[in-house]
């Protein structure tokens, strides 16, 4: 029974052949021509999905990205203790990241949108849990690798490591000389490299790769090596997710504080803006009628403390104009969303308008003049003439007895100022 269940879930079913695994691992390793071009244009897509906030661009430079190749052998030359495939794969990693970063940082000072985006700020603030994602996603990649049928973890594996937008921050932070930005964001692209180069090196070793050397010397060096690199990557992400978790406490004790001693007596709350970062801890809030006075306003920030919100100062917004500011200030964050869709339904509308006929009156003048036409319904339809081209045709449908078309048509042609008509009478 053991022996079945490991059976079932052992790396060495279905594994391709050593050699031909490690020939197409240093084929693409190499940056040259066309897979520098590649990139380029793949960091430029990125660059652009940040900018416009567009997560579905930035999945799609992600796919198209060749940053894997280089990171992959470089944990194959760890794993195999190959030193000269070690070198060259750092070399063209490097050569990567030089251009992804110069592309980027180019793209973004030319561009004249330099507002921080939600999809940019995800990506400034590295943590635990970019590195379990880096590990685990390049597990599954380097499996992927080594088996027969590539299936389909490959291209997932390239949106979860997620290689392209942490440099293209990096090179918006370099753009706008925000370096909090820069440094964020290249430790997350650190943090990614390293663990898909580990996670491929744990896996290499546990499918026992042929090894270049065999003096344990160098083995255990490299075991030292690479323990102390990880503590050195990990410590820093556990810190900064440490960080992360204080905020989203902080945050959600100073709403629930908020919701107990204003919303919960009747006061409408209609700004509100909750900064961790500040020393000390800001909770900024206006109302829509009620007005605070400076005692009670004091003893609203004595009770911080009693709720858990130590280091903590209550601003009441109470200047009309002050007030005026930030609300239109948090409006315009919305402005772009809104125009996009409002450009969308207007597209919609203008297609929609030019196959409906706006005259109510229609029906009612041809009912008088012809009144025995029945079951009458019209409207614009597309015709396709010889041409590749398509235009529009008012067509009338009826059904009854006997009309002159000849003279409908011609009224009809007066009436709607339209030159194609079609009259079509239903048999049912």
């Amino acid at each position: 029974m053991i022996n079945n269940i490991f059976n079932f879930i052992n790396l060495h079913n279905g594994e391709e052949k050593k050699d031909k695994v490690l020939e197409n691992v240093i084929s693409n390793i190499s940056f040259r021509g066309s897979n520098l071009w590649i990139l380029a244009c793949a960091i430029i897509i990125a660059s652009v999905g940040l900018n416009v906030n567009s997560t579905a661009v930035i999945i799609g430079a992600m796919l198209i990205s060749p940053l894997m190749g280089p990171i992959v052998g470089a944990g194959f030359a760890l794993g195999t203790y190959n030193f000269s495939l070690l070198k060259k794969s750092f070399k063209n990693l490097l050569i990567a990241t030089v251009v992804s970063l110069t592309v980027s940082a180019i793209y973004f000072y030319i561009s004249p949108f330099k507002d921080v985006q939600s999809e940019l700020l995800a990506r400034t603030a590295p943590n635990i849990y970019d590195v379990l994602i880096a590990f685990f996603g390049g597990l599954v990649g380097v499996i992927a690798i080594t088996r027969v049928e590539k299936g389909n973890p490959i291209p997932g594996v390239a949106i979860a490591t997620a290689l392209m937008p942490p440099l293209c921050t990096a090179g918006f932070g370099l753009a706008t000389f925000n370096f909090s930005y820069f440094f964020g964001a290249f430790y997350l692209y650190t943090i990614n490299c390293f663990f898909i180069c580990i996670a491929t090196f744990f896996v290499v070793k546990f499918l026992q790769y042929p090894s270049s050397i065999i003096d344990n010397k160098y083995e255990k060096r490299i075991r030292y090596g690479i323990s102390i690199l990880i503590l050195i990557m990990i410590v820093p992400s556990f810190y900064l997710a440490y960080n992360l978790f204080n905020e989203k406490k902080f945050t959600k004790t100073a709403e629930q504080f908020v919701q107990k001693e204003f919303e919960n007596n009747g006061y409408t709350v209609i700004y509100k803006k909750i900064n961790y970062n500040s020393n000390p801890k800001t909770i900024d809030i206006a109302f829509l009628n009620k007005k605070f006075s400076n005692v009670e306003i004091a003893s609203f920030n004595k009770m911080l403390s009693d709720n858990g919100l130590e280091n903590t100062k209550l601003n009441i917004r109470q200047n009309d104009t002050d007030i005026k500011s930030e609300i239109l200030s948090e409006i315009n964050k919305f402005d772009n969303n809104i125009s996009e869709k409002d450009i969308a339904i207007s597209k919609l509308r203008q297609e929609l308008d030019t196959y409906k006929v706006s005259d109510s009156s229609l029906l009612k003048e041809i009912q008088i003049l012809y009144p025995k036409m029945q079951n009458i319904s019209y409207g614009k339809i597309e015709q396709y003439p010889d041409t590749d081209s398509t235009r529009l045709q008012f067509a009338l449908i009826y059904s009854g007895g006997d009309i002159d078309r000849i003279q409908l048509k011609n009224w009809l042609q007066k009436r709607l100022n339209e030159k194609n008509i079609a009259l079509i009478k239903s048999e049912d």
